[in-house]
């Protein structure tokens, strides 16, 4: 019986070890480390602007703030990429938010008629008798946000500017002091939304 017994004790013990030999060691030694590259990529993804990175000059005079529907977070992702497409940085998507928050409140208008500013429309109110576009281009988000990038990146010096002065170098409106009162919440959405 002693023999039996520990027959089979040894047999399990045996069986036990040799399995933990090939099984142990395996997943005991597996690295699941990213490789540094990885690593990189994975904290830049999640890495969200900070504030003094978006309003370097701080802010000027009251801040606005609206609540935004589908279409506008929509048209804020669209700015958003077209900056990133024009190899732009965080600043110049807070420029253009802050500048489209106070054209049209981040809403693609068509032409309003009576209402209208001339013939300003889309994002920006840009006005193809100015140059900007056919109605057809300034009403594309893209393409009025490349647009406005175009103009902004001509203006020497823009990123050592308030934000009004630069919106305004380039959109030359009658109320010039008016965007910068959009700028918090241009700088909320741009933290939001840059690495989404």
């Amino acid at each position: 019986m002693n023999t039996i017994l520990r027959r089979s004790v040894l047999g399990v013990a045996g069986l036990a070890l040799s399995t933990g030999v090939v099984a142990g060691p395996l997943a005991t030694f597996t690295d699941t480390t990213p490789t540094p590259a990885a690593a990189a990529a994975v904290q830049v993804a999640k890495a969200k602007p900070d504030m003094d990175t978006l309003i370097p000059h701080g802010t000027q005079g009251e801040q606005s703030r609206i609540s935004l529907g589908d279409e506008q977070v929509s048209n804020v992702k669209a700015i958003i990429e077209a900056t990133k497409k024009a190899g732009m940085d965080e600043r110049a998507a807070v420029v253009a938010i802050a500048t489209s928050l106070q054209e049209s409140k981040l809403e693609n208008l068509g032409h309003l008629g009576d209402r209208n500013d001339h013939d300003s429309q889309g994002l920006f109110q840009q006005r193809p008798s100015s140059g900007w576009g056919t109605v057809e281009q300034i009403t594309d988000p893209e393409y009025s946000t490349t647009a406005f990038l175009k103009g902004l990146k001509q203006v020497e010096g823009w990123q050592d500017m308030p934000l009004t002065k630069a919106a305004q170098t380039v959109q030359v409106s009658a109320y010039p002091f008016h965007y910068a009162q959009w700028e918090t919440q241009a700088a909320d959405l741009v933290a939001e939304h840059w690495t989404s």
